[in-house]
């Protein structure tokens, strides 16, 4: 009797301290991921792999189970920080929704398209890709210049009292979306991490607007593959429940943190994150 009382005692308590792991690991996620619009979940997914390996009370921590949950904590991450920046004015619906058009096909195709493809030789390749990315911007850009309208939508966004004008070509945003969506599922990850570089770079958006649109696409997306992950019984629902707290709290810290920060300041946060988790897929596709 007495032995079974401490065994329930240690099962309490180690049952409290993943709550509180998970929590904390739920904020600190979220928090980064929508500062920078990636999402979150390629910095959740390592430290549950982590946590796995080396914390008792973690041995649940499947692979599945650990992109189960990272795609329902983004959706309540997107949601939080998503309702945020609409207050502020800082998402590009109309944008966000064009993008959807191709990167949700092109996710459900990268899905499939996985099965057949050697994934660590990917994860190395795609990581390589991730630097290459961060390293475009520390090139200088050039002063923006008068839009060319012919074929493009033009959007215009005030942004910390400052106008900022860009064009959007319909047809290649598709296909460009298409594209991103077909690698976020092909690599297992999701598409702010290539599609945030994408609009700032090739369609000039505003650091600010990138992000906080990102986040936007980011809630469909999540949705959608999290529903798949339900339907083949990947979520074990329990540990679910624990990070969707710090989630919410975490989005909405992050959305708010980034009206404080500058553009630049916002650009050299995104470089760093990319940096990071292009080396940390560099790292796993050598050592799988």
């Amino acid at each position: 009797m007495l032995k079974y009382r401490i065994e329930t005692k240690n099962r309490t308590e180690v049952i409290g301290l993943v709550f509180i792991i998970c929590v904390l690991v739920g904020v600190l996620t979220a928090f980064v991921g929508s500062l920078v619009g990636l999402g979150g979940g390629v910095i959740l997914i390592p430290i549950l792999i982590l946590l796995h390996q080396f914390v008792p009370g973690f041995e649940w921590a499947s692979p599945q189970a650990i992109v189960g949950i990272s795609l329902i904590t983004m959706i309540f991450t997107s949601l939080s920080s998503t309702l945020t920046y609409f207050k502020k004015g800082r998402v590009d619906y109309k944008t966000g929704l064009l993008f959807l058009t191709g990167s949700i096909p092109g996710s459900v195709f990268g899905s499939w398209l996985n099965q057949f493809m050697e994934t660590d030789a990917f994860l190395l390749y795609f990581g390589i890709l991730i630097i290459i990315i961060s390293m475009l911007f520390f090139l200088k850009k050039r002063p923006q210049q008068k839009l060319t309208l012919r074929g493009k939508t033009r959007r215009s966004f005030l942004v910390d009292g400052e106008l900022y004008e860009y064009a959007v070509s319909p047809v290649f945003a598709f296909f460009l979306s298409l594209t991103v969506g077909m690698m976020s599922g092909l690599f297992g990850i999701g598409g702010g991490s290539i599609m945030v570089p994408a609009m700032i770079l090739l369609f000039g958006f505003p650091v600010h607007i990138a992000t906080a649109t990102s986040m936007f696409m980011i809630f469909f997306v999540s949705v959608i593959g999290a529903s798949t992950h339900i339907a083949l019984g990947h979520i074990v629902w329990e540990y679910v429940l624990f990070f969707i707290p710090g989630a919410w709290i975490g989005g909405k810290l992050g959305a708010k943190t980034s009206q404080f920060l500058k553009g630049k300041t916002l650009e050299w946060v995104l470089r760093i994150t990319l940096i990071l988790i292009g080396v940390r897929m560099i790292i796993n596709g050598l050592t799988a």
